[in-house]
């Protein structure tokens, strides 16, 4: 903990609505999100003697607005508050701002509210690591297990696990750790790609793409399905014929579907080698998703699932119903490193693997590092986990991704890579952005609704 609180009293949180025009390019979209304008709300917290924290949450466009006002009605619950006391009770700390007697009516846990709880703890997660000098990545895995587990709530989930159990589960993994920080150092972590499968994108696009990360590596290829089986099975089976039989493909419906329709469709794709499904029916459909993996069990197609997903509660139930195969934490979907940090020990208790969900806007910068303490002090293993990986946006942040050879390189710099670099939010912030007002202008888009004018 920050032995030195001198000048860390919280003195300003400020937000931001920041949309990237993507639909232009048909980057992003699947069977429901046709449109997507990847997008965030995007915090800055400040302490009294000028130290940042930088935190976001993913959006796809409208709506964010809507976000960036429910973080501002929570800056009560950091204004003044010295950070030092909020690391030092963390638990504490999350459990107030996501179960205040009156913001809990619009979630509690979910939604708007637990999406605008995501982006102003990122901000304070990020903030921490920068005070110690750390990579997140490297901040939690050099805590001692008390330190790290007085940092997550436990209420609702100690069925599955305990704070007792999860600090013996932590100290049972201790052995080896610096071996494994070593490794992940050298030769990252692995990852794949979801750039080549978008619905939006054309036929010859789709194969210089396939061409393109095959070259850079990637033995892993995602492509989104859902709306047409003759298209489905047409652009999977030229992905297939592209990477060819060694190479492997996953399918993401993005909740196209319902239970029957999700089973029969994978079933006719069956023949293409699918590793998985990806959110078939209602991200909300605990036992939809188990009967689902049940019948697609004798076909090797596994149902992976979680970007959704809106708290840890429900990520123990898909964890206990065996509703997914691979679980895809989020990184700004539920109440940020505090909360994924109970699904992660969940899932190692139960033994599913996590693969987190990623692309967006920042969310391959952030699940880099949650997955990267996964392996040194949770699951001690990369075998059968991957990190999704969609070329988007990066070139915003100050310390971006990097992967080479399809694999991402562990982040050596302080933070959790969610610093936007100068001039971002002057160009993208919207609708008063620079890059916003030439395409407002020029019709590229229609004018701004009254609510959503919320950047000063």
């Amino acid at each position: 903990m920050l032995l030195n609180r001198n000048g860390l009293k919280i003195v300003d949180v400020d937000v931001k609505d920041v949309r990237f025009p993507t639909s232009l390019g048909g980057h992003g979209s699947d069977a429901l999100h046709t449109d997507p304008n990847y997008s965030c709300a995007y915090v800055t917290t400040t302490t009294e003697n000028g130290s940042q924290g930088y935190g976001l949450t993913f959006t796809c466009g409208r709506g964010t607005e809507i976000i960036v006002l429910t973080i501002r009605s929570m800056k009560r619950f950091l204004l003044g508050k010295n950070a030092a006391d909020i690391f030092t009770d963390f638990a504490a700390f999350w459990r107030a701002i996501t179960n205040d007697s009156q913001m809990r009516w619009i979630g509690p846990e979910k939604g708007v509210a637990h999406l605008a709880v995501a982006a102003i703890l990122n901000s304070l997660w990020d903030l921490w690591a920068r005070l110690e000098k750390k990579p997140l990545w490297r901040l939690l895995a050099d805590m001692e297990p008390e330190v790290l587990v007085s940092t997550i709530d436990f209420r609702y989930i100690t069925d599955v696990v305990t704070k007792e159990e999860a600090i013996q589960l932590l100290k049972s993994k201790q052995a080896g750790k610096q071996e494994r920080i070593k490794l992940v150092m050298e030769k990252g972590y692995p990852a794949y790609t979801t750039q080549v499968g978008w619905l939006g994108y054309s036929d010859s696009l789709l194969k210089e793409l396939c061409d393109k990360y095959l070259k850079l590596g990637f033995t892993h290829f995602k492509v989104k399905v859902g709306l047409s089986f003759e298209d489905d099975w047409r652009r999977c089976s030229a992905v297939r014929k592209y990477i060819g039989d060694e190479k492997i493909l996953m399918v993401d419906a993005n909740q196209a579907w319902s239970v029957n329709e999700a089973i029969e469709w994978m079933k006719k794709l069956a023949p293409l080698k699918p590793m998985w499904i990806e959110e078939p029916t209602s991200p909300d459909d605990v036992l939809g998703h188990a009967t689902i993996a049940k019948a697609l069990e004798p076909y090797g197609i596994g149902v992976a699932t979680g970007e959704m997903c809106a708290n840890r509660v429900m990520f123990k139930q898909f964890l206990q119903s065996g509703g997914m195969q691979f679980c895809q934490i989020d990184s700004a979907r539920i109440g940020s490193v505090n909360e994924i940090m109970s699904v992660y020990l969940m899932a190692e208790k139960l033994n599913v693997k996590v693969c987190p969900h990623a692309g967006g806007v920042g969310l391959c910068e952030m699940v880099q590092h949650l997955q990267l303490w996964d392996f040194a002090s949770v699951s001690t293993t990369m075998e059968g986990r991957l990190v999704e990986y969609v070329d988007q946006q990066h070139e915003h942040f100050t310390d971006p991704c990097v992967v080479e050879n399809a694999r991402y390189l562990a982040p050596k710099l302080p933070g959790y890579s969610t610093q936007f670099k100068a001039g971002t939010v002057e160009k993208f912030g919207y609708p008063r952005g620079t890059e916003w007002q030439k395409m407002l202008k020029d019709g590229v888009f229609p004018a701004p609704d009254e609510a959503e004018l919320v950047n000063p």
